[in-house]
This record gives C-alpha cells, sequence and structure tokens, in this order.
C-alpha cells in the first residue's frame, strides 16, 4: 500500500530526474534540455522530456512534435513519442492547446494543479533519464515542481546561464532556490558563450566569455561547459518543423513519425554542438549513476 512518503507512481519506474533551471529567462534552457536529451539517447539511454513552462512551452516545436497530440489510457496520459523505437517521448501542455498562438492565463492555484497532473498521471514507463524543463524564475511552477517532487528525490539541476553579469545575478537566486528545497546542484552550463560562424567555423564571443564558469567557482558547484550559439542546429530544428509539417503522421498508439524519414536523434550527430553535449551528458551520468531513487 502506498504511504504519504511514497514517490507518485508515475515516476515508480524512472531511475534518475534531472531538471533544468535558471533564474533568467532567455538563456536557452529549452535548447539545452532539447540538446541534453538527444545526447543521452545517443548514449544509449531511454528518455523522457517533461515541459513545465505552462505559458511558454517550446518542447513541441523543439522535437518537431507540434502537429501531435497526446492520448488518454486506461493508466493515464501517454507523452508523445519521437520515433517507433520510443527512446524518447517528450510531455508538456503544448500538445493541449488547439493552437500554437493560443495564450494560458491562469493564476497560481491552476498552474499548481497541472503540474501536478503532469507529474502524476503521465505513463512515462521505465526511463533511464526524466529531464524537467523549467519556466525562469523561482514562483509558482518551480515551487509546485518541488513539493511534487518531495518524495521522487530528484538527482539535482542543471542550471542555465549565459556569460553576462545580468544573467548570473539571476541565476545566483536559482542557487539559492536549490539550496532552500534541497535540490543538488549537478553543475552549471554557460550557454551562448560565442557565436560559431557557419561559413569558417570560427567562435566569436559576442556576448564576452566565463561568467557562469566564475559563478560555479564561486559557489562551488561543477562547470560543465559552455556552449556556442550554432545557426546549424537553428536550421535543423526549423529543416525538421518543415518535414513534419508536411508529411507527419501518427499512429493509433500516439507514437509520432515523419513521413520524411527526418530523425533528429540521427541528424544532430552531425552538428558541431553534438560533441559538446555529449561531453555535458558524459558528466551528469557520471554525477548521477551512484544515486537511486
Amino acid at each position: 500500500m502506498a504511504t504519504a512518503s511514497d514517490p507518485p507512481s508515475s515516476l515508480s519506474k524512472i531511475r534518475h530526474i534531472v531538471l533544468v533551471l535558471s533564474g533568467k529567462g532567455g538563456v536557452g534552457k529549452s535548447s539545452i534540455t532539447t540538446q541534453l536529451a538527444l545526447s543521452l539517447v545517443q548514449q544509449g539511454h531511454s528518455v523522457g522530456v517533461l515541459d513545465i513552462d505552462l505559458t511558454g512551452p517550446s518542447l513541441p516545436r523543439m522535437f518537431g512534435l507540434e502537429s501531435k497530440k497526446i492520448h488518454q489510457s486506461s493508466k493515464g496520459w501517454v507523452p508523445v513519442y519521437t520515433d517507433a523505437s520510443k527512446q524518447l517521448c517528450v510531455m508538456s501542455i503544448g500538445f493541449m492547446l488547439k493552437d500554437r498562438g493560443d495564450s494560458v492565463v491562469w493564476r497560481g492555484p491552476k498552474k499548481s494543479a497541472m503540474i501536478r497532473q503532469l507529474v502524476r498521471d503521465v505513463v512515462w514507463g521505465e526511463l533511464d533519464y526524466l529531464l524537467i524543463d523549467t519556466p525562469p524564475g523561482t514562483s509558482d511552477e518551480h515551487i509546485s515542481i518541488a513539493e511534487q517532487l518531495r518524495d521522487a528525490k530528484p538527482d539535482g539541476a542543471v542550471l542555465v546561464t549565459t556569460p553576462q553579469a545580468v544573467a548570473t545575478a539571476d541565476v545566483r537566486k536559482e542557487l539559492s532556490f536549490c539550496r532552500k528545497v534541497g535540490f543538488e546542484v549537478l553543475g552549471v552550463v554557460e550557454n551562448m558563450s560565442g557565436f560559431l560562424c557557419p561559413h569558417c567555423a570560427e567562435c566569436s564571443h559576442i556576448f564576452s566569455k566565463g561568467g557562469g564558469e566564475d559563478l560555479a567557482k564561486q559557489y562551488d558547484v561543477p562547470y560543465l561547459g559552455a556552449v556556442p550559439i550554432d545557426p546549424q542546429f537553428v536550421l535543423l530544428i526549423e529543416e525538421q518543423h518543415a518535414a513534419a509539417a508536411s508529411e507527419a503522421t501518427t499512429d493509433h498508439k500516439g507514437t509520432a513519425t515523419n513521413g520524411t524519414g527526418f530523425s533528429l536523434i540521427e541528424k544532430y550527430k552531425n552538428c558541431k554542438l553534438c560533441p559538446i553535449f555529449a561531453k555535458i551528458a558524459e558528466q551528469i551520468v557520471e554525477a548521477t549513476k551512484d544515486k537511486t531513487r
């Protein structure tokens, strides 16, 4: 019999839970979450991605799944799978909106109720990793997810910043939040750390550099690495979106398959960011390998 201290049954077969956080908006959390998920799958792990950014859900587009809908089973909501292998699945409120341009105008209690449903009513099945993409700040969604995961014992959080001082100042607040709610900080990623020229591959540091590394040193947390802006990755996402919009089909179980044969997991292997995220993923795997839930 389940007790009050038991984790939600929906999470019982998930080995590791990692949150992606930042106190600052626009630092690229969803991009980091997407590429971390792709890298973990490429390393042989089964991965689920939960999008709790209720007012700005972008993961359906990042994974080329905007035309998909979630399905209700006898056990709960079935997440949307990226392909027939079922190694990567996504759950987002974006799948419930009639139109991508529809706004979600909710007060705190309704947000909390939705996050509770997203945590407890999704049929994830067996997963090696569940990545949780969060909105910026430390408000309703963050308090709700901390409460829902209290008994699930998440492995920790990856904090995302950009190099500028205005971003690192806000990420300091997220570090404070993690300590208050008991989330271990697995490390800091410095996103938008330079711009990769699509012609010569030279990296220009248009937003300065080193802010994330300095922050990690100051707070004595791991520094996972620097990620530059790569136009190739942006084009890859848009190419995937175009392919999905023209020929996407959905089978009766809700598995998303693109008629063009487009595979983001395979295409990403040729992206210049792939080896960078492979190293970040390896560090997260190493940091969580001995953790049990």
